[in-house]
């Protein structure tokens, strides 16, 4: 869930070292097994590392550093100090800030809490289904607690049903730049469900199409109210996002549609979302509730009836690396700034408590970040910034198990098994935008942390909204860009590992 191109194509491609047309096609200018190199060899191989970016010829800027892990010595920099779009890299940054303001160990909670008081079964009261921030809750999660409340000795409310998200601000989309139906740009607050992403799915039926919009996962596919879907008689645009007022309306153009298919979509208001589909489990359970209203303030006098908790804040951080989920960066971030005091009204002042978070932690002057996920193109972090963090969270062992291995090709494509350079990192794909960090750990077992940064703004700003999912180029642009981050890694692990 990064920008607007394919993030899984970057993992598939780190390392390769073949590209279309000669002056990619031909080997590499330094080997890739380590020998013994001569001193100052690092200054002269292959015309230095300005000069191995200036032949490449990536449009836009490039920026980038290296150090040793164990020294903390930098070893090479091209415009280190530069600040430039981070993208995905960015929530390396927030799984540090989590970790340092939250705990490893923290849980987030969601409950159901009683505004009256239990008679007999009878809640003579309002029904209030509270959020705590947590952002990997799934139907399952609401089913047990739906199970929970009957166990519970609830059969009937005769209040409310209330859903409570104000523990974080809500957010109608991550990048309000991005085009409306991209699902890693949904809605933020302080309940989410199924990452804030709503099914839909269409199949032929007689002359026309049969729809659902459902919440599904693993074991439950309830159907939801507060999301719909109109097919028009259109081609284009694709999609349209109308605010309903009490549900998200949607229309689809027909001729995008073929004989089926299916897509998640997102939530802009993931308080209904959530009870439209608890209001359903419950239902199962033989107790009626009456459609869901929001509240951002709890009332005073509230009883739990139920509680469940998410799983441990560090593998929620591990997948959030992995699959660069952003809206897990943002509630997590949100977190930790409410966690430090006084709830931020948006993502950017957040962030910007993060930034003056990380200065005063990592010395990182040359950072001001505009969201946690890196999705906005706003953000500027620079090489030199990202490695000082990257050096001293080294040293307390935290950072580098979260990180993702990142397999080495050879110049077919192939992943090289044996490659003498490994490396973890978090990968960061915007359209133009392309970053890279994290560790390298070369032949002879010297651990490095590095940077890199890439960026072509002024293409990237004529891309019209509507063209921002497959822009023309990017993908082009993005392919180039991972060479050229492969080329700096394989000339670190073999220059500065032996």
């Amino acid at each position: 869930m990064t920008g607007n191109t394919t993030r899984r194509g970057f993992l598939g491609g780190l390392g390769a070292l073949a590209l279309a047309g000669p002056g990619w096609a031909r080997a590499p200018e330094m080997s890739l097994r380590p020998h013994a190199r001569g001193a100052g060899f690092a200054a002269r191989a292959a015309g230095g590392i300005e000069g191995l970016i200036a032949r490449f010829g990536l449009p836009g800027a490039v920026a980038c550093s290296v150090a040793d892990v164990e020294t903390g010595k930098m070893l090479e920099s091209a415009s280190g100090d530069a600040g430039l779009p981070p993208a995905s890299v960015a929530k390396t940054l927030t799984a540090l800030y989590a970790l340092d303001v939250l705990g490893a160990d923290h849980r987030f909670s969601t409950r159901l809490l009683a505004n009256g008081p239990v008679e007999n079964g009878v809640l003579q009261g309002d029904l209030i289904l509270s959020g705590g921030g947590d952002p990997v809750l799934v139907t399952d999660d609401l089913a047990a607690m739906a199970a929970a409340l009957k166990e519970a000795g609830i059969g009937e409310v005769r209040g409310a049903f209330l859903v409570h998200d104000g523990m974080l601000p809500h957010v109608r989309s991550i990048d309000p730049g991005q085009p409306d139906q991209l699902a890693y740009s949904p809605a933020v607050s302080g309940i989410a469900l199924n990452f804030n992403r709503v099914h839909f799915e269409w199949k032929r039926a007689g002359e026309g199409y049969s729809v659902t919009m459902d919440a599904r996962t693993g074991r439950y596919r309830p159907d939801v109210q507060m999301a719909s879907m109109q097919i028009r008689p259109r081609k284009m645009p694709v999609y349209t996002y109308a605010n309903g007022g009490d549900a998200d309306r949607w229309t689809v153009a027909s001729a995008a549609l073929g004989d089926g298919g299916a897509r998640w979509l997102p939530v802009r208001k993931p308080a209904l979302y959530a009870g439209d589909v608890f209001r359903t489990l419950a239902r199962s359970h033989g107790i009626v509730l009456e459609p869901a209203r929001v509240i951002t303030w709890l009332p005073e006098g509230t009883e739990e009836l139920v509680r469940h908790r998410s799983q441990e804040l560090r593998p929620m951080l591990k997948n959030m690396l992995k699959f660069s989920t952003n809206i897990t960066a943002e509630m997590v971030g949100l977190s930790a700034s409410v966690a430090l005091g006084g709830r931020p009204e948006t993502l950017k002042a957040s962030a910007a408590r993060m930034s003056a978070w990380a200065a005063r932690r990592y010395g990182m002057t040359g950072t001001a970040l505009a969201d946690h996920s890196g999705l906005g193109d706003a953000s500027r972090m620079t090489p030199n910034d990202l490695v000082a963090a990257l050096l001293q969270a080294r040293k307390s062992g935290i950072l580098r198990p979260l990180l993702k291995p990142i397999g080495m090709r050879d110049r077919h494509g192939r992943i090289v098994d044996d490659h003498p350079v490994k490396v973890d990192a978090k990968t960061g794909t915007l359209n133009f935008v392309s970053g890279l960090g994290g560790f390298l750990t070369a032949a002879d077992g010297r651990e490095m942390a590095f940077a890199i940064f890439t960026a072509d703004m002024e293409r990237r700003a004529r891309i019209a909204r509507a063209d921002r999912e497959r822009p023309e180029g990017a993908r082009e642009w993005n392919s180039r860009a991972r060479m050229l981050q492969a080329r700096l890694l394989e000339r670190w692990g073999t220059i500065y590992g032996s």
